[in-house]
């Protein structure tokens, strides 16, 4: 397909439920042309695909299958998988189907190191995503396990193949909403060097947090995104697209969807420079102490007074583990929130910490049970390391709000 006006070109997503899908904004990073969503019910497709109100699409769920009859031509790659997420129209009218999921997870394997020919990979799933991994790693010669509920090799089978290098979830187990949930124990998998979820919300399910846990490299599915609307675009505009730029599109991603949260002492200023930080970002900002005293229907020195810490932090986890789904938000923890340690996979799943600093003798007691009840020289030396081992960097915020959102924003240090 000829084409040199790129701007020009009538380009889109084609799929029957369209709300939150990232395509639109990832392929204006990806190139000049026009990007639609088009939501159509099951009965108009057809009528959809011959009406020529389009020059190629990206094509999702549920219609991968059921666009093939409409299109006069299909790649080797799109006849071997058995589905296309592409389509382009040619001069004169046919439509060609392609599938770039292909491309999209080749690429993700091999930035995490690939795989070798013989080498053993077990697939988690048998559906329409599994079809693509599995069609990636027999090209590449690997020996592949498919385990899924229904097929002849269960979940429960996978220390059967505890010389697996490799572990791919092609199943939406640990999506958003359902986060924490998992499949397997990784521990079945002695030899196991990476870990692969196809799965981008959250960007850490519970199978990449156990794969973290246990230092082995691994990495969501937002790169197979990327990767996939790259070639999709390279063949809508004909123009080559370099790793480089999909690398810079694939940070600025992950930037927009993670959450900043902020950790440290009661009275570091978490609640001010979150909303500061909220506000220069235009992200949503959630203060947890104030979720916490929608959710109890009275403020936290009253609780505390009636009811305890242990069922104060019992109703934190709670509101936490709310919070922590949520993506691309500023969020203000409590300054107790690190001492269980059942908090830090529900913040770390989809954020990234910051341990908010300020001196003790800067710190304020008002309103702040534990820090009446305690010397904060203690305090601090008690959860000093915890903090340490939450954050994934810390600024400090000795000077006004202000300069401490400029320092988060530079990034902190470790």
């Amino acid at each position: 397909m000829e084409m040199t006006e790129h701007a020009a070109l009538r380009c889109g997503l084609l799929g029957e439920h369209l709300a939150h899908s990232y395509s639109p904004q990832l392929h204006a990073m990806l190139g000049s042309y026009g990007y639609d969503l088009f939501e159509i019910a099951s009965a108009q497709l057809g009528a959809f695909l011959r009406s020529g109100g389009f020059d190629a699409l990206n094509v999702t769920i549920p219609y991968k299958q059921r666009v093939i009859p409409y299109c006069a031509e299909l790649s080797e790659t799109a006849r071997r998988i058995g589905s296309v997420n592409t389509i382009l129209r040619r001069a004169d009218g046919a439509l060609y189907g392609d599938n770039t999921d292909y491309d999209g997870f080749l690429w993700l394997l091999n930035r995490n190191g690939g795989v070798r020919p013989g080498e053993h990979a077990v697939v988690l799933g048998n559906g329409g995503a599994s079809r693509t991994v599995q069609t990636v790693l027999r090209s590449l010669g690997a020996e592949v396990t498919v385990l899924s509920r229904r097929g002849a090799q269960g979940f429960d089978t996978l220390k059967d193949y505890a010389d697996a290098v490799l572990l791919v979830n092609a199943t939406p187990v640990g999506m958003y909403p359902n986060n924490g949930e998992r499949l397997i124990d990784l521990s079945d998998l002695p030899d196991c060097r990476c870990v692969l979820d196809l799965v981008y919300n959250p960007a850490r399910t519970r199978l990449l947090l156990d794969a973290e846990e246990r230092g082995v490299r691994c990495e969501n599915g937002l790169a197979m995104l990327v990767g996939q609307a790259r070639r999709a675009a390279e063949l809508f505009t004909g123009t080559e697209i370099s790793d480089s730029r999909c690398e810079e599109i694939l940070c600025k991603l992950n930037d927009r969807m993670q959450n900043l949260i902020l950790i440290g002492m009661p009275g570091c200023g978490k609640s001010a420079v979150g909303r500061l930080l909220a506000q220069r970002l235009c992200r949503p900002f959630y203060d947890a102490d104030a979720e916490i005293e929608r959710e109890l229907g009275c403020d936290i020195p009253t609780f505390f007074a009636r009811h305890g810490e242990d069922a104060f932090r019992r109703a934190e986890t709670k509101i936490l583990e709310r919070l922590g789904k949520e993506s691309g938000c500023v969020i203000a923890t409590g300054g107790g929130c690190v001492t269980r340690e059942e908090n830090y996979p529900l913040l770390h799943q989809n954020g990234s910490i910051i341990w908010l600093r300020r001196p003790l003798g800067r710190l304020p007691k008002d309103g702040r049970p534990i820090s009446q009840a305690n010397d904060l020289g203690a305090l601090y030396a008690i959860r000093q390391p915890m903090y340490e081992r939450f954050c994934d960097f810390a600024a400090d915020n000795c000077g006004t709000p202000e300069e401490a959102v400029e320092t988060i924003l530079q990034g902190g240090r470790r």
